[in-house]
């Protein structure tokens, strides 16, 4: 088993590409196969080396290795020459039509009540006119003759599927510069590299049928590919999520602090009946099944997706963390906060509670509250157990209790209403500190 997957270094990588990886390398590990990384980057204009470093480190990221990389542009010889296998067979067909030529048949064929296709005009250009175009300076583009027949197959996700390759209008293969677009490039590399399952989106399911008419064409064997169609992701309300998944690229999570376990085991997950569990592609490989995945779309939900992110964090060990948190960060501090955290990211202000000079505000009307706190404040060395008695004697001195008691301390030491408890966190904020903040927000 052989698996690819293929991207356009034209942009970075998204949830949606991050899914089709995922699928296609847990596949190829579960069977014991290979995943290959191809660039797919003959779009000169558009391809960029910075992107082409992005798909690699964001793949990286996700736990993802591939086993052989091969970046198209390199390949261009192998394209040349399947071309030529193409045009021998009559396959492969010179075209000169410009765009307002071809919009003008199109709109000629909708006003006759006729679909608009590609009327195959250039086939009947005779070897003189051809010549003729040619010594007028004038280079064609290419077009593949689609077979007039069904293309079927058994998907892996989706079911049954036939593509009418008679009510598609032959692909263009090259332009008219010479340079092959996706459609040729990705068949030719499939059947040269011996690529066994192909794995993307639903959108691609006509185009699987055109480039099986190319491969087969190319002497590749009828029913040599097996195909899986994943249907694509809408937003957490049902709606189209194409447009926006550039505002959640992988960088992007990965800068928010999204954890990579977090989003590999949620995509893992999507579109199936089982619950998302945290982990790294290798961990989830061994239980993966493609048929499990439903026809129907899936629901990208960050909240989710944040949810299991949380639920990482809460249980994660300090040594898989420390590397990554505030330089000084200890055992003692992680335990204590890791509960309260959403994104790692999120230890760094908590760090500076217990490690920082943060300035707490000045509270109101707690003046004589807070020197009464400060009067009773035990005395060093405090452990878990300082903050209930230092609480119990604020209680005998003041009378307060419940939230009256608790909120404006809270305030007062760590300057938030909400966050770890405070019990953990105080050996970590130290004496000085406290009485510090305690004198601070009494108005000094």
């Amino acid at each position: 088993m052989k698996l690819r997957f293929a991207p356009s270094p034209t942009g970075l990588l998204h949830v949606g590409n991050a899914r089709v990886a995922l699928a296609n390398w847990l596949l190829a590990r579960r069977h014991g196969g290979e995943f290959l990384l191809r660039l797919d980057d003959t779009d000169t204009e558009r391809s960029r080396a910075e992107y082409a470093e992005a798909i690699e480190e964001d793949l990286t990221w996700l736990g993802l290795p591939w086993d052989g990389l091969v970046a198209q542009s390199t390949r261009l010889d192998r394209y040349a020459l399947a071309a030529e296998k193409l045009k021998a067979a009559g396959r492969l067909y010179p075209c000169f039509e410009t765009e307002e030529e071809l919009a003008y048949k199109r709109e000629r064929r909708r006003r006759e009540g006729k679909p608009p296709l590609y009327d195959r005009e250039a086939l009947k250009m005779t070897t003189e006119q051809l010549e003729r175009a040619l010594a007028n300076g004038k280079q064609p583009y290419w077009r593949f003759k689609l077979s007039m027949r069904s293309v079927s197959w058994r998907d892996q996700v989706l079911g049954d599927r036939s593509v009418k390759l008679s009510a598609i209008s032959d692909p263009v293969l090259i332009r008219a510069d010479g340079s092959p677009l996706y459609t040729f490039t990705s068949v030719v590399d499939d059947l040269e590299m011996s690529i066994t399952h192909i794995v993307r989106g639903e959108d691609h399911v006509t185009n699987t049928g055109i480039q099986i008419d190319i491969f087969e064409a190319l002497g590749g064997k009828q029913g040599a590919l097996a195909f899986g169609h994943l249907p694509l992701l809408t937003d957490a309300e049902g709606g189209a999520l194409s447009k926006r998944l550039g505002s959640i690229s992988l960088r992007h999570l990965r800068k928010d602090g999204i954890e990579p376990a977090a989003l590999v085991g949620y995509l893992a997950a999507l579109g199936t009946s089982n619950d998302p569990v945290a982990g790294m592609p290798a961990d989830l490989a061994p239980s993966y099944d493609l048929g499990k995945v439903s026809q129907s779309t899936a629901r990208f939900d960050p909240r989710h997706m944040l949810a299991l992110n949380r639920k990482l964090l809460h249980g994660v060990a300090f040594d898989a963390v420390k590397d990554r948190l505030p330089e000084g960060a200890d055992e003692a501090f992680w335990l204590a906060v890791r509960g309260n955290l959403d994104l790692l990211r999120e230890a760094k202000p908590w760090f500076d509670v217990v490690r920082g000079t943060i300035v707490p505000p000045v509270l109101e009307g707690e003046e004589d509250f807070l020197r009464a706190a400060l009067d009773v404040m035990p005395a060093e060395p405090w452990d878990t157990t300082t903050w209930s008695a230092w609480t119990s004697a604020i209680k005998v001195s003041t009378g307060r209790k419940g939230k009256a008691l608790f909120l404006p301390m809270r305030l007062a030491l760590t300057g938030e209403e909400h966050g770890p408890d405070i019990g953990t966190m105080l050996p970590l904020i130290g004496r000085d500190r406290a009485a510090l903040r305690l004198k601070i927000a009494a108005g000094g």
